[in-house]
């Protein structure tokens, strides 16, 4: 008797560590997708982001940049502490913009072109 209870009271922490087992294997996919989601989507989203406040931090006069609102400009005065810039959207028409609202810089004045790289 004493035999059998000694046998079943090894045997109980095998058993109820299976469902526990079972229970970690249904999360498994959840997990997958997660990771897969974040390398896909949210950690390219992060570097891009990253490379833009490092480009707006580096903005200098001559950059052609993108405002949030669609509005094409060249960058005529900035300073680094400053959250404006002045921008030029048409010939003799200046205005000033808020650093945040610029969504991309499409050309950099220290970033020369390659107009006769590609012939």
């Amino acid at each position: 008797m004493t035999l059998s209870l000694i046998s079943q009271a090894q045997a109980a922490p095998a058993a109820a560590s299976a469902p526990m087992a079972t229970s970690l294997l249904q999360f498994a996919p959840m997990v997958l997708i997660f990771v897969i989601f974040y390398f896909v989507l949210m950690r390219p989203q992060q570097q891009k982001q990253r490379q833009l406040k490092q480009d707006l931090a580096n903005l200098r006069r001559g950059d052609r940049i993108v405002t949030a609102g669609g509005i094409v400009g060249v960058v005529q005065k900035t300073r680094d502490d400053a959250t404006e810039i002045e921008v030029e959207i048409a010939a003799g028409v200046r205005v000033m913009v808020l650093r945040s609202t610029i969504t991309t810089i499409l050309s950099s004045a220290s970033k020369p072109a390659n107009d006769g790289a590609a012939k």
